[in-house]
């Protein structure tokens, strides 16, 4: 199934693997900012940092972690106090909560997400102009409610899958500043264990992670299901163009030619539209998740357990999804011939 509808890129993004690199990587940054603002050693901040660089994790412990408090950070500060050593294990994780550690690994993760989406989007926009240069002067029948209605060429039909996607990749780097942002509150979202110096290691922080700097946000979700909403708006405009492909393509109307269509295994006539067919597929799927992402915007005080579990559970999916339909689209278009109205 997920050489059907998964990502290999987008989706090792999520693995076990690289969520917790991206967490050592906070907990050196967050080390290194204290350091800066006098709140631990130079000497402290260095050790944790080499030992963030060369840490060997124990998996089952983790994962009996993850199990037994919810979340993976107590047993993993536990392993990484273990490789600090005695004399500086009391600086690690100083003054933070195990959200900060979790989300801004997150963050971190997603902006890797958004510069392969974006990519991809690109490309995508480029293979359309490319069919639209080459076949956009062809003779097509619109159709409304399914019905023909009126002559116009294939450039308009190209430019009602164009024109969203241009907007969705604006929307998408218009975005990028404000889900790109450091995550860090202390245990409720105060900075208070900071002793004052809670702003200033927020600023050094995310100028060491490359992110933007935000007041605490751990039970405001708002950036997060903004971000699955434009996943779901991206997805839902390729499988309108899915759609209209794979009409196009029925043997009664005979408007595209698709390179290499799926086979049958009853029927070796066929050339079935499966690139667009999955487009279709992943845009009802991610509709669909959408609410449940919505449902984990409901926080109650000041942090969630069962909400962020909720939104650990559907965000990757979304992510994966659109990754997926963007190959897919690219896929199908570079193989699209628009052939125009061949009869009527």
């Amino acid at each position: 199934m997920q050489a059907l509808v998964g990502d290999e890129e987008v989706g090792a993004l999520f693995s076990n693997e690289a969520e917790l690199a991206a967490m050592l990587r906070v907990e050196a940054a967050l080390a290194e900012a204290e350091a800066g603002a006098g709140l631990i050693s130079h000497e402290a901040a260095r050790r944790i940092a080499e030992s963030c660089r060369s840490f060997r994790p124990d998996w089952e412990k983790l994962a009996s972690g993850l199990s037994r408090d919810g979340v993976i950070i107590p047993e993993l500060v536990r392993q990484l106090r273990v490789a600090v050593g005695e004399d500086h294990a009391g600086a690690v994780h100083l003054g933070a909560t195990s959200q900060d550690i979790i989300d801004t690994a997150l963050v971190l993760r997603l902006k890797s997400a958004i510069e392969i989406l974006g990519r991809r989007l690109s490309r995508l926009i480029q293979s359309l102009a490319a069919v639209r240069a080459r076949d956009g002067s062809l003779r097509l029948i619109a159709h409304t409610r399914m019905q023909q209605a009126l002559p116009f060429t294939a450039a308009d039909k190209i430019e009602t899958w164009i024109a969203p996607l241009e907007r969705h990749r604006e929307a998408l780097q218009a975005f990028a500043p404000r889900l790109l942002v450091l995550q860090l509150g202390g245990p409720i979202g105060t900075r208070g264990e900071l002793k004052g110096h809670g702003d200033a290691v927020a600023g050094a922080m995310a100028e060491i992670l490359e992110l933007g700097v935000a007041a605490s946000w751990h039970s405001q979700r708002d950036r997060i299901g903004e971000f699955a909403a434009l996943l779901s708006l991206l997805t839902g405009t390729l499988g309108k163009m899915g759609q209209d492909i794979a009409l196009m393509a029925q043997n009664e109307v005979g408007e595209v030619r698709l390179a290499g269509g799926g086979g049958s295994s009853a029927m070796p006539h066929k050339a079935n539209p499966v690139q667009a067919e999955i487009l279709v597929s992943l845009a009802r799927f991610n509709a669909g998740l959408l609410g449940t992402l919505h449902q984990a915007l409901v926080h109650e005080n000041e942090r969630s357990g069962a909400a962020w579990t909720l939104e650990w559970m559907v965000l990757p999916q979304m992510a994966v999804s659109a990754g997926a339909a963007l190959n897919r689209a690219i896929a199908l278009v570079e193989a699209l011939t628009i052939t125009g109205r061949q009869s009527g």
